[in-house]
C-alpha cells in the first residue's frame, strides 16, 4: 500500500506434487462506479498501441482496453489501473463483464492460453494508482517503485538527444530502400554528422542502413540481415567519422515481427554494432503479430514479453541503450535494465498529416506517461509541407521536448529546417534530455497540460504546455524556483494570430526577468503550445 493508491498479485510457490501450470484465465476484477469518465485504448486491434484514446462511460466500454486505464469517478477522484514488473506472463488488459466490472483479459497466445508457468512464479503487480485530481496523478511513481532495483552496473547508460535519417523519408526527399534517392547511404550520413556537429546534437539515427528494405519492406522480415550494411553504406567509414566528431551512431533494427529470423541474429547483430562503436539500438516490430517459434503470436503475449525481456537483458550485457518501437507497454522495467532509455507505445508524430488528433497530446500525460518514457519523435519545423502536413504550432513543436519525457530526444526534421530558425532551435539545443525534478502545474485530460522541469546537470527549470483545439490562457505560479533569486526567462509561446491551421510558424519569443512571487501569463492558440527556460542571473 502507498499514500498514492494500491498493488497485489499472486505469488504461486513450489508444490509438492507438481513444477508447472498453464494459466486458462486470470478472474481478477476492479469494481469501479460504471458511469465514470475513462480514457482508453482499445486492445488486440491490428495497429496494436498506436490508435486513438477513447473517452467513455465505464457503462458504455465494448471489448477489451489496454492499461493504463485512466477514470474520473463521480467524487472527482482520478484512478489509473495498470500493471508493473510485467516478465513471463501475458500483458493484461481489461473489459466490462455482465456484472459491470472491470475484468481482467490476459493477452492470449496463439493457442489460447495465457501463460506457460514454472514454479515459484510471481504474477506482475496489479496496480490502482489514485489521485484527487489528474495533475497529481500524473506525479505517481508506483509503477518503478514495485520493480527491482539494477542488479549490475549502469554507469554507462547516457540520455541523448539526436538528429535522424528519417523524416526526409516521410516527406519523400528520401527512401528507405537502396536507389537514388536512398536516404542510408554513406554520403548522407556524412552530411548528417556534419549537421550534427554543426548544429551541436550528440547522435544520429541512421534507419535504411542494413539489407532488408529494398522492395516490400514490411514482406523481408524473414530474409533482414542485421550483420551487413547494403552496398552503398559503408559502416566503417561512417563509425570512424562518428568517433572523430564524438557523435553517437543509434542503428535501426526493423524486425517486421519476423522474431525467430531475428533472435537467429541478436547477439552477433549487437556485437557487431559494439565493435563499430555503436552503443544505442533503435528497434521496430512493425506489424499486427509477430512471427515467434513459427506461430503468429500477440507483441504483449507471454511469448513477446519474453522477447523483448531477452533484447533488454542482452543489451545490457553488450552496454547497449535502446529505444524500442512498436514495443511491450512499459511496466517499469527500465528501474531493473535503466538502457531501456525510452519507447513508443501510442500514437507518435510520424502519425500527422491527418491521422492524429489535437487532444491526443492532452490525454497521454494522465494515460501513456503514466508507464514511462515515450519516443514522440517531436521537433518537426517544416509544419506546412504538404507531403506531411503537422497540426500544430511551431511553440508546440518546443513544448513536446518538456512535457513527453523520454532518455532519447529526437530532433525529427531536417536539419536544414532548424537552420533557418536558429532563434527557434536555440531552445532544441539548450533543453536537456535528463531531468532532476519534476513538478506537474496544471491540466485537465483531453484539453490541457502544463508541467515545470528541473535540469539534472544545471540549475536551469523549464517549463511547457500544450491544449486541445481550444485556444486558452495559463496563469502559472512560479513557487517552485530558489526563494531571491532572479532568473531569465527565454520564453517561446504562441502569437496572437497562430493558429495550427493557416499560421503555425507564427511564434513569439521573449527574454523577461522572472522571481519566485511572479506569476507567467501565457497564451496558446488552438492547437498550440508554449515553452519556457529559466536560467539563475539576469
Amino acid at each position: 500500500v502507498f499514500d498514492e493508491g494500491v498493488a497485489f498479485r499472486y505469488e504461486f510457490p513450489p508444490q509438492p506434487g507438481f513444477q508447472r501450470m498453464i494459466i486458462t484465465n486470470e478472474l481478477t476484477e476492479f469494481n469501479l462506479d460504471i458511469h465514470a469518465k475513462s480514457w482508453s485504448m482499445p486492445a488486440f486491434t491490428l495497429a496494436r498501441s498506436e490508435t486513438d484514446y477513447e473517452e467513455r462511460a465505464i457503462f458504455n466500454l465494448t471489448g477489451s482496453r489496454q492499461t493504463p486505464f485512466t477514470a474520473e469517478l463521480p467524487s472527482g477522484k482520478i484512478i489509473s489501473i495498470h500493471e508493473a514488473a510485467l516478465i513471463n506472463y501475458g500483458s493484461m488488459t481489461l473489459g466490462l463483464n455482465k456484472i459491470g466490472r472491470l475484468e481482467a483479459n490476459i493477452t492470449p497466445l496463439s493457442d489460447g492460453m495465457k501463460a506457460y508457468l514454472t514454479l515459484p512464479f510471481e504474477t506482475p503487480w496489479r496496480v490502482i494508482m489514485v489521485a484527487d485530481s489528474a495533475v497529481q496523478l500524473t506525479k505517481n511513481k508506483m509503477i518503478l517503485s514495485l520493480n527491482q532495483s539494477p542488479r549490475m552496473n549502469f554507469d554507462w547508460v547516457e540520455p541523448i538527444k539526436f538528429l535522424g535519417i528519417w523524416w526526409a523519408m516521410y516527406v519523400g526527399e528520401w527512401t528507405w530502400a537502396e536507389g537514388k534517392k536512398h536516404g542510408a547511404s554513406t554520403g548522407h550520413a556524412k552530411q548528417y554528422l556534419d549537421w550534427c556537429l554543426k548544429l551541436g546534437i550528440s547522435g544520429l539515427l541512421i534507419e535504411g542502413w542494413n539489407n532488408g528494405w529494398s522492395g516490400e519492406w514490411s514482406m523481408n522480415g524473414k530474409f533482414t540481415d542485421y550483420l551487413h550494411p547494403v552496398a552503398d553504406f559503408n559502416m566503417e567509414e561512417v563509425s570512424e567519422k562518428s568517433r572523430e566528431y564524438n557523435i553517437e551512431l543509434i542503428a535501426q533494427h526493423e524486425t517486421v515481427g519476423q522474431i525467430d529470423n531475428y533472435e537467429r541474429q541478436l547477439e552477433s547483430a549487437f556485437s557487431y554494432l559494439v565493435s563499430n562503436g555503436i552503443h544505442y539500438v533503435k528497434t521496430g516490430y512493425t506489424g499486427s503479430k509477430m512471427l515467434i517459434h513459427g506461430k503468429q503470436e500477440y507483441h504483449h503475449s507471454q511469448t513477446g514479453v519474453i522477447h523483448y525481456q531477452k533484447t533488454v537483458e542482452l543489451a545490457a550485457r553488450y552496454q547497449i541503450m535502446l529505444d524500442i518501437h512498436e514495443p511491450i507497454k512499459g511496466t517499469g522495467i527500465e528501474r531493473t535494465y535503466p538502457n531501456i532509455l525510452t519507447r513508443e507505445g501510442a500514437k507518435g508524430q510520424e502519425y500527422e498529416g491527418g491521422k492524429i488528433k489535437l487532444n491526443h497530446a492532452t490525454i497521454l500525460p494522465f494515460t501513456r506517461m503514466l508507464c514511462g518514457a515515450f519516443d514522440y519523435t517531436p521537433g518537426i519545423f517544416d509544419l506546412k509541407n504538404p507531403a506531411k502536413r503537422v497540426y500544430t504550432t511551431l511553440a508546440r513543436q518546443l513544448a513536446y521536448y518538456v512535457v513527453f519525457y523520454s532518455g532519447m530526444q529526437m530532433l525529427a526534421d531536417r536539419p536544414e529546417m532548424y537552420e533557418k530558425q536558429p532563434t527557434v532551435f536555440e531552445f532544441l539545443q539548450k533543453v536537456p534530455v535528463n531531468w532532476q525534478t519534476t513538478i506537474p502545474l496544471l491540466g485537465k485530460i483531453g484539453e490541457y497540460y502544463v508541467v515545470a522541469r528541473q535540469d539534472r546537470n544545471s540549475s536551469d527549470w523549464y517549463v511547457a504546455g500544450v491544449t486541445n483545439e481550444d485556444s486558452r490562457r495559463v496563469n502559472l505560479n512560479m513557487e517552485f524556483l530558489e526563494e531571491g533569486i532572479k532568473y531569465t526567462a527565454y520564453i517561446y509561446r504562441d502569437a496572437e494570430a497562430s493558429d495550427y491551421r493557416e499560421n503555425p510558424l507564427d511564434i513569439e519569443v521573449e527574454k523577461r526577468v522572472i522571481e519566485k512571487d511572479d506569476f507567467l501569463d501565457i497564451w496558446l492558440a488552438a492547437g498550440g503550445g508554449f515553452a519556457v527556460r529559466l536560467v539563475k542571473g539576469y
